[in-house]
């Protein structure tokens, strides 16, 4: 893995490899004694050649790759193993020799590659790692290796925003920036590599106030990535279609009503998965988000106007999902909810109304999004700079515990999260998991912490449930049991944006390796990877990896965090 020293209006390329530890285990463990390979599928750019070659990094193996342009030619993938004539019988006795064998984008390969690959999982002597991509035409021979059982599958999942996060974290991105590129690439780290090259390249990364992090606020750019994936959209056959998936475009995120628009239109529409009709209301939408920005930027002013119509007032909209968000924090759960309005306001760039902004950032607050919750209140003050309830909530995702601007039973909850329930005793509501969590802990209870921790996450808590995890890892009499807490606890400290609170005071630092540990408390101390290496004797290389791994496991990519991070320790 390499590092850049560059300019900041640059990410880091290539890019570090993050959130697949699972998958990479699955793939480096498929050829072990007794294995014959693996298949890994998913969408085009979803990161299986990154993944593969992380997976073989040190390995000796041989590589081919399917390419369009020579599909037509009989075992073109492998003319650089095999003689220029050759018959399937004696590629296989040729190829038997080669111990690990990758074979990249499967889904172009022709059909006597195809056929090669599939005779060398059926005779077993040459392991097998084959890549091919979802949603398009795959060999028969390719697909029958894992409907034939010949091999085991790993079906790509897209990566998380949180992996994402620290995918990009070299380009000191604000979170509502990174789950908008998140939410619009839908996991194609390629369109992703692409829109932020052309986001920092343009200079359209303006710095946040009073952060090191700069947003993107604003028209999507049309790059070649994004216009080879809206094909779908603008090359429609049908009449209408076209007008139509425009209109839809330029109408959200409101919904438009069903009998203003054309039924056979949307019925075709619908059964080539390009929009989405809501079950409950009705309200029709575009399937993926990148089609509305897409559509919406590459329209010309003229017909912008015509399509936007009389300016339109978001106010009931936006007023309506306040609503909805403290009706959710009123019940004690936060689990997501569909917030459309705003989401749209902030990437346009409009300035919101502080009294949403302070309730938004609040709901991330208590889910556990830190940052998030800091960047909705910094939306807030931005309209109205001495706003108490976004300043309030600014300092509580800096790491204040519940104070004023919050209600009762959650400023009562603290003394549970501080480890004085006796303080609070009675003074819950009753029957509610924050009373549960409350009687386990001053029962040192370590099963009905973890099932306390079990439902603060369901509904949504993160955080709680990651202290009520730390918490029961301390009580546990069993060091199996404790164990595993902690790990729970570790696994969801990472999904909160680098949050920390007195009881996750020592876990995550005591997660990483002792050589992890010791690099990070050097970089803490403000000591540059160079410095680093040359006082423990190691690459610039070596320390950038240890770090890039530390990082992955303390749930940050921002190393200013790390003195904190030490100083909990």
């Amino acid at each position: 893995m390499r590092t850049y020293e560059q300019d900041a209006k640059t990410p880091a390329l290539p890019w570090p490899f993050t959130g697949r530890d699972d998958e990479l285990e699955l793939v480096r463990g498929s050829w072990a004694a007794g294995r014959h390979g693996i298949v890994v599928t998913g969408p085009a750019g979803h990161g299986k050649t990154r993944l593969i070659t992380e997976a073989v990094r040190g390995t000796e193996h041989a590589r081919v790759t399917g390419t369009p342009e020579a599909r037509a030619l009989p075992f073109a993938a492998f003319a650089h193993l095999l003689p220029d004539t050759v018959s399937l019988h004696r590629a296989v006795r040729i190829l038997s020799g080669v111990r690990l064998l990758v074979v990249d984008d499967a889904q172009l390969l022709d059909e006597a590659s195809a056929a090669l690959v599939h005779q060398l999982a059926v005779h077993g002597r040459t392991r097998l790692v084959v890549a091919a991509s979802d949603g398009v035409p795959v060999p028969g021979a390719v697909s029958r290796l894992w409907t034939g059982e010949l091999l085991p599958r790993l079906a790509l999942e897209p990566l998380s925003c949180e992996d994402i996060t620290q995918l990009v974290a070299a380009a000191g991105l604000e979170p509502l920036t990174v789950r908008r590129l998140h939410r619009i690439c839908r996991g194609d780290l390629r369109l992703l590599r692409d829109v932020l090259a052309a986001l920092g390249t343009a200079g359209r990364l303006m710095p946040v106030p009073g952060t090191d992090e700069r947003a993107w606020r604003g028209a999507l750019p049309v790059t070649a990535a994004v216009r080879e994936r809206l094909a779908p959209v603008l090359e429609r056959p049908r009449p209408g279609e076209r007008d139509m998936l425009e209109r839809l475009a330029f109408a959200e995120p409101l919904p438009l009503p069903l009998d203003d628009l054309d039924l056979d239109v949307l019925e075709c529409l619908e059964a080539d998965g390009l929009i989405h009709v809501d079950d409950q209301g009705g309200a029709v939408t575009l399937a993926h988000p990148l089609h509305g920005a897409a559509l919406r930027a590459t329209a010309g002013r003229l017909r912008t106007r015509r399509l936007v119509g009389a300016p339109r007032d978001h106010g009931p909209a936006l007023e309506a999902e306040r609503r909805v968000l403290l009706r959710a924090i009123e019940q004690l759960d936060v689990r997501p909810v569909p917030t459309p309005v705003g989401e749209w306001l902030v990437a346009e760039g409009a300035v919101l109304p502080a009294g949403y902004a302070a309730v938004r950032a609040r709901f991330a607050r208590l889910r556990g999004e830190v940052r998030d919750a800091a960047a909705w209140a910094r939306e807030g003050l931005r309209e109205a700079p001495g706003d108490a309830g976004c300043r309030a909530e600014l300092r509580l995702a800096d790491g204040e515990l519940c104070r004023s601007g919050d209600d009762g039973v959650y400023a009562r909850y603290d003394a549970v999260r501080l480890g004085d329930p006796e303080r609070v005793a009675g003074r819950l509501p009753a029957g509610s998991v924050f009373a549960r969590h409350a009687d386990a802990l001053a029962r040192g209870d370590g099963d009905g912490l973890d099932r306390a921790a079990e439902d603060l996450e369901e509904r949504g808590f993160l955080l709680f449930a990651a202290e009520a995890r730390a918490q029961a890892g301390r009580v546990h009499r069993d060091p199996g049991a404790a164990r595993m807490s902690r790990t729970r606890a570790v696994a969801l400290v990472r999904r909160c944006q680098g949050a920390r609170t007195p009881a996750l005071a020592g876990l995550v630092l005591g997660e990483l390796t002792a050589r992890q540990r010791q690099i990070v408390t050097l970089a803490a101390a403000g000591l540059s990877n160079r410095e680093i290496a040359e006082r423990l004797t190691l690459s610039v290389r070596t320390v950038g990896n240890h770090l890039y791994s530390a990082y992955s496991r303390l749930g940050t990519g921002d190393r200013g965090a790390l003195p904190s991070l030490c100083e909990s320790a």
